[in-house]
């Protein structure tokens, strides 16, 4: 089937605007297509976004699909772009990435690892919906347990957790060095949200 020259125009601007992933079932919605025929729209543009004449490509990220610049020009975006990302702090990323690899988990199990108490972290992930509440653990106290969330996976520009990186570092600091150069790297992805919100002012 061929689709009409405006349908794909009209995909590629949702994907361009959005300031998030958006899914298959979410651009059907908006450009008024079935499923079926949204993925062999995109397949078309991510097809053509790879082509070395365009600086920017579509990728999966979560279980949306989004436009990100590609990573042979992140010299020229990283020097006209200010960083704007709140970052998280060293004992945000260890505690975080004993989470994301040791999900579900209780707090108390956090901080043996840790060795401190991790409170005040525990409730900043939280507020920045990187993890919840994944239920209870069924021992005395009936502890909360918890686990990462899908903003998680936006934040580290991963498509599932099991697309986390093997873990084969020795120590939580070390798997959060990886975390942070996985964040690095995702801030290439965020830069063009500003890009949008700057052109929008």
């Amino acid at each position: 089937m061929l689709f009409s020259e405006t349908k794909k125009a009209a995909l590629e601007c949702v994907l361009f605007v959005s300031v998030e992933s958006l899914s298959i079932m979410e651009m059907a919605t908006v450009v008024d297509l079935t499923e079926d025929d949204v993925e062999k729209i995109l397949f078309e543009l991510m097809e053509e976004y790879e082509k070395p004449v365009h600086g920017i490509h579509i990728i999966k990220i979560a279980d949306g699909y989004r436009f990100v610049t590609k990573d042979e020009y992140s010299d020229e975006v990283e020097k006209i772009l200010k960083p704007h990302i709140s970052k998280l702090s060293r004992a945000a990323l260890e505690t975080l990435s004993i989470i994301a690899y040791r999900q579900p988990i209780i707090r108390a199990e956090i901080e043996r690892i840790r060795g401190v108490n991790i409170d005040r972290v525990l409730a900043k992930l939280v507020e920045k919906n990187l993890i919840y509440e994944v239920g209870r653990k069924q021992t005395p106290g009936r502890p909360i347990l918890y686990g990462t969330t899908s903003e998680f996976l936006e934040y580290f520009g991963l498509e599932a957790i099991d697309a986390l990186p093997e873990l084969r570092s020795v120590t939580e600091a070390e798997i959060a060095d990886d975390l942070n150069n996985m964040r690095m790297k995702q801030e290439k992805i965020d830069d063009m949200d500003l890009v949008e919100e700057e052109e929008s002012i």
